[in-house]
């Protein structure tokens, strides 16, 4: 098979898999939850794990954060979501890549409404203030930042400070909340 059409092919059986994935997990609520307690010690890898795992859905992993915070505390917990939302957030560089190559979107991205095509992603204030958006902030910049060719350093770099700085808040956030309960 040529490069272009194994390209293609490839980026279709990931899309497939992720329709999969997030109809599977739409109808699972508590999956992860559930998956985290049966883990036992081995809680936090899985913790770990299940990032990159979501990385591509559009199941936040926020939920998750608060859960290591309160389980692991909040250094453990920051520690933990830290490290899978930077392998989740090269998961979705890299398929942002995949995706913008599939489509052409050099071509395609004049066609564009709205005058999108003149977003400013290449900004360090772009790239740190769109990925602060919680929920889905952080999926848009990722796979937008890799079609608009934002060089890596940058992307890696701002992509981890918001990463460390959402972690931290959501570690200790969920941490205090549940003290306070308590």
């Amino acid at each position: 098979m040529p490069n272009k059409t194994s390209g293609k092919v490839w980026t279709i059986i990931g899309l497939l898999i992720f329709v999969a994935v997030f109809y599977f997990l739409s109808k699972e609520e508590n999956l992860i939850t559930n998956i985290l307690k049966d883990s036992g010690p081995w809680a936090p890898v899985v913790a770990i794990i299940l990032y990159p795992l979501l990385a591509l859905s559009p199941i936040t992993t926020d939920p998750i954060t608060v859960v290591v915070g309160v389980a692991y505390g909040p250094l453990i917990g920051t520690l933990i979501a830290w490290v899978g939302n930077v392998l989740a957030m090269l998961l979705e560089y890299y398929f942002g890549v995949r995706l913008s190559k599939t489509i052409n979107f050099e071509k395609e991205k004049d066609k564009m409404p709205f005058g999108l095509a003149k977003l400013p992603v290449n900004s360090v204030a772009f790239l740190i203030l769109g990925r602060a958006i919680p929920g889905y902030g952080s999926k848009i910049i990722s796979i937008l930042a890799a079609a608009y060719k934002v060089p890596i350093k940058r992307y890696l770099w701002t992509s981890m400070l918001t990463s460390l700085l959402g972690s931290i808040l959501l570690s200790y956030g969920g941490f205090g909340i549940i003290r306070a309960i308590r």
